[in-house]
């Protein structure tokens, strides 16, 4: 695998940057390069491009339009910074992709590392795949398609096979000289993993204590145990970040079924994780399974119908529940004029409830072993909550219709929502957690279900109780 070249060493001269705010890509540089697009000077369009971090330079990709992104992908060819194509939205790196072609595309996998090649290579379709293993050497092809076979979302997928993995043997003078003289180290690494003969992990040792030990020393004598969290091939990338932040990790071992070292994960893959993660959660609890914004009309309207549906039988269902009570909305029609408040504020409080539930539960701060006392706990937030609401929009109903029972009524009705909410909140995601059920997926729509039906049931049921 290819090195990049190190910088040139810094002299008093060499200025400052300046910090950015925001470190985004301005609107400007934006306008630029579409400018150099639109006179077709491709030597502008590739000196700009060229210009810019590969992070900076897929943001720019991305906001080009889709003719504009593929003059800008031409004039860059062979120039094409490899890692840009891990910060591209998954449907433009599709686009950037086929607008590279198979040569130049196993040229950017092969000077990325191990697990950024896996990404990009496991995306594309079985020819794809095909076409780029031929162009590619022998042992690399192994590694891709390897790494191609574990799951998404598992440490398997997400490992880096470069690790840095010493003999127990070994003295501190002969680690510090092979690291020296190794060509095919990983760019950037934190932790020593000491192996046994069975290249088991024994422990690891951070690169400063080693460069602080002496050369006669043991590389065995200055190991930590304790720190090295190994995981399995197999292990959830999200119980993977959690072990991160749970144990402030720069690193972990990832070892096979038999126990052996064959790859690591770095802290700077985890971030990516943890963004992910929160990203799916989020998008879950709208109903929309993946970010869309450069996906055609045609598939994101497919992607967000089924919840759509979903949802649409949720609302009947409400429905078929103010129907039983026709005759209390036709008698009295401020029931008519009050009734969406009622329901609106138990979705309100449901959400707050369930959006600190399923994270909860993501982050594993959720648990069995708590679960009874943050059931209680909420309980008493929407009890209190109701009783505050209660007074304010009883108060505002009455002087508004001027019949104090329709405060009473609202108030009381307002009340039980709110404390059904907040149960319902906590509640749903712990049962479909139980279930074997994603709860950032389907805890939404139970939750509006909940609250629609128990807000019109008792506020409209109250009045045909008192007011018929």
């Amino acid at each position: 695998m290819s090195q990049q070249e190190p910088p040139a060493p810094a002299s008093a001269d060499t200025p400052v940057p300046e910090a950015e705010e925001g470190y985004a890509l301005s609107p400007e540089e934006v306008y630029a390069v579409e400018e150099a697009v639109e006179a077709q000077d491709r030597d502008a369009v590739r000196r700009k491009l060229l210009e810019l971090y590969p992070a900076d330079q897929a943001a720019l990709l991305e906001a080009l339009s889709h003719a504009d992104r593929a003059a800008a992908v031409q004039a860059l060819g062979p120039d094409i910074h490899p890692e840009t194509l891990t910060h591209l939205d998954s449907a433009v790196r599709e686009e950037v992709i086929e607008l590279l072609g198979p040569d130049l595309l196993a040229r950017a996998l092969s000077q990325l590392d191990s697990d950024d090649a896996v990404l990009v290579f496991a995306d594309l379709d079985d020819e794809a795949q095909s076409r780029i293993l031929a162009r590619l050497p022998q042992a690399y092809r192994r590694l891709l398609v390897e790494g191609a076979t574990f799951e998404e979302g598992t440490a398997g997928r997400l490992m880096q096979r470069e690790v840095v993995a010493i003999p127990s043997a070994w003295t501190v003078g002969e680690t510090i000289d092979f690291m020296r003289s190794a060509e095919n180290l990983p760019d950037d690494f934190y932790d020593l993993y000491v192996v046994n003969p069975k290249h088991r992990p024994m422990g690891m040792v951070p690169l400063s204590r080693v460069l602080r030990a002496r050369r006669p020393q043991k590389i065995v004598e200055i190991i930590d145990v304790e720190r090295m969290k190994p995981v399995t091939v197999t292990t959830d990338q999200a119980d993977v970040a959690n072990l991160f932040r749970r144990y402030g990790l720069v690193s972990a071992p990832v070892v096979d079924d038999a126990g052996r070292l064959v790859g690591v994960i770095t802290v700077d893959d985890v971030v990516d994780v943890i963004d992910e993660e929160a990203e799916d959660d989020l998008l879950k609890l709208g109903g929309v399974t993946e970010t869309d914004l450069y996906r055609d009309v045609l598939e994101t309207t497919r992607a967000r119908l089924p919840w759509l549906a979903v949802n649409l039988l949720t609302a009947i269902l409400a429905s078929v529940v103010i129907g039983f009570f026709e005759d209390a909305l036709a008698a009295v029609v401020a029931l008519a004029v009050l009734m969406p408040i009622v329901a609106s504020m138990g979705g309100n409080a449901g959400t707050q409830t369930l959006t600190i539930a399923v994270r909860g539960l993501a982050m594993k701060d959720l648990t069995a072993a708590n679960a009874k006392r943050i059931v209680g706990k909420e309980l008493i937030v929407g009890l209190v909550n109701g009783l505050v609401f209660a007074v304010v929009m009883g108060g505002i109903a009455w002087l508004w219709f001027e019949r104090p029972e329709i405060g009473l009524i609202i108030g009381a009705a307002m009340v039980i929502n709110l404390v059904a909410a907040a149960l319902s909140g906590i509640v749903i995601p712990l049962t479909l957690e139980r279930l074997k059920v994603d709860p950032a997926v389907a805890s939404s729509v139970f939750l509006t279900t909940v609250t629609d039906v128990v807000g019109f049931f008792a506020f409209l049921g109250l009045a045909t109780l008192f007011l018929l």
